[in-house]
């Protein structure tokens, strides 16, 4: 009767080692590409504001079109307000990211 080479002890406590050792490396890079993933959203996020701000913009123009300077400025401070907001959400978004980035590795780790 032949002995199993993979019952050798010696054997099974390399391969337990080694797949604990390739784990945590694929689990932190798991947890790079998310946060990276989660960081294209929200540039995507923020890009779509922008191209609906200037949406925006370019239907102020269509149609009934501001005639006083006060109406341009009052469509024009709308849109910056949005953009403004978007931005703001974005950065504080993109600061929120860092905190979940450095959980997942800690959690990793």
């Amino acid at each position: 009767m032949t002995q199993n080479p993979f019952a050798n002890p010696m054997l099974e406590w390399w391969q337990q080692q080694w797949t604990q050792g390739v784990n945590p490396m694929a689990r932190t890079q798991l947890a790079w590409m998310e946060s990276m993933a989660e960081a294209l959203q929200f540039e995507a996020q923020f890009l779509k504001a922008i191209a609906e701000s200037g949406e925006r913009m370019a239907k102020c123009f269509n149609g009934k079109q501001p005639t006083t300077p006060e109406e341009v400025r009052a469509c024009y401070e709308k849109l910056v307000k949005e953009v403004g907001d978007a931005q703001m959400k974005r950065l504080e978004q993109a600061s929120q990211l860092t905190h979940d980035f450095r959980k997942r590795l800690w959690e990793e780790i």
